[in-house]
C-alpha cells in the first residue's frame, strides 16, 4: 500500500515563514513537519510514499531524495502550479495501483492508521475519511424564542460538537476517476460526487485528534512545545 501526501500549497497565512520554505518542510522541534508525518507513515507499517509537490518542491526533493535515509521509498507527483488538495491527488494517478492513504502534508496525526485501514477494508467503502470529535464553546449567550418573539429560554455561551475532517483518507484507486485533470480541485466537491453516486464513504472517529498547521499562531505554538520536548 501506498500513502500519498499533498504537499504543494502555498501556505499563505502561514507568510513570511513560508517564503522561502513550502509550508511542509516548516521544522517543529529541529524537523520538518513532513519528517514527522513520514516518522508516523513508517509507525503504521508503510513505506511507500508519493509526495505531491509544486511551490517550492525543490525543497522537499533536495531533503528527502529518494526517501532511503528515512527508511521509506519516496517518489515525487509534480505539478507546475498549486492544484488545491483533489487536483493535487490527480497528478499521482500513475503511482496508485490499489487501496492508498491521502493525507494532508501540513498536519501532525497520531491515532492508528492500520486500524483505519482495516476498517476501510472490512466496511468495502469507496473512501475512508478521518474525523475528530471536535467540541468548542460558543462567545455568546444563546436565547430561544416562540415565534412571537416571547424568551423561553437563556443558554449562556453553550457547548457544541461536531465531527471534522482532518485530512486524512483511505481511498480506493477509482475515486481518482472522479477528479478532473490539470485544475484546481478540492477534495470536498469529490467526496460530494462520491456520495451523488450513491458510492459508499465510510469514517472513523480520531480520539487523539490531530494538529492543523494552518496559521502562523498555531505553528508558532506547536513549535515551541516540539522544542521544549
Amino acid at each position: 500500500m501506498k500513502v500519498v501526501i499533498l504537499a504543494g500549497g502555498l501556505g499563505t497565512r502561514l507568510k513570511p515563514y513560508t517564503k522561502s520554505l513550502p509550508k511542509p518542510m516548516l521544522p517543529l522541534g529541529g524537523k520538518p513537519i513532513l519528517e514527522h508525518e513520514i516518522e508516523w507513515i513508517k509507525k503504521n507499517g508503510i513505506k511507500e510514499i508519493v509526495i505531491c509537490v509544486s511551490y517550492l518542491r525543490k525543497k522537499i526533493e533536495h531533503y528527502f531524495g529518494d526517501g532511503k535515509k528515512f527508511g521509506v521509498k519516496i517518489e515525487y507527483a509534480i505539478s507546475n502550479k498549486p492544484l488545491a488538495t483533489a487536483g493535487q491527488l490527480k497528478t499521482a494517478e500513475k503511482f496508485i495501483d490499489g487501496t492508498f492513504v491521502c493525507l494532508y502534508g501540513d498536519s501532525i496525526y497520531n491515532f492508528s492508521l492500520k486500524n483505519m485501514i482495516k476498517q476501510h477494508k472490512k466496511s468495502k467503502s469507496n473512501v475512508t475519511m478521518s474525523l475528530y470529535d471536535y467540541k468548542f464553546n460558543l462567545k455568546y449567550g444563546v436565547i430561544g424564542t416562540k415565534n412571537s418573539g416571547k424568551v423561553t429560554s437563556w443558554n449562556e455561551k453553550p457547548e457544541f460538537s461536531a465531527k471534522i475532517n482532518v485530512g486524512c483518507y483511505v481511498m480506493e484507486p477509482e475515486v481518482l476517476q472522479l477528479i478532473p485533470k490539470n485544475g484546481s480541485y478540492g477534495m470536498d466537491s469529490v467526496i460530494r460526487k462520491i456520495l451523488a453516486k450513491k458510492k459508499k464513504v465510510g469514517s472513523v472517529i480520531s480520539k487523539k485528534g490531530f494538529i492543523d498547521i494552518g496559521d502562523k499562531e498555531t505553528y508558532e505554538k506547536t513549535n515551541e512545545a516540539y522544542r521544549k520536548k
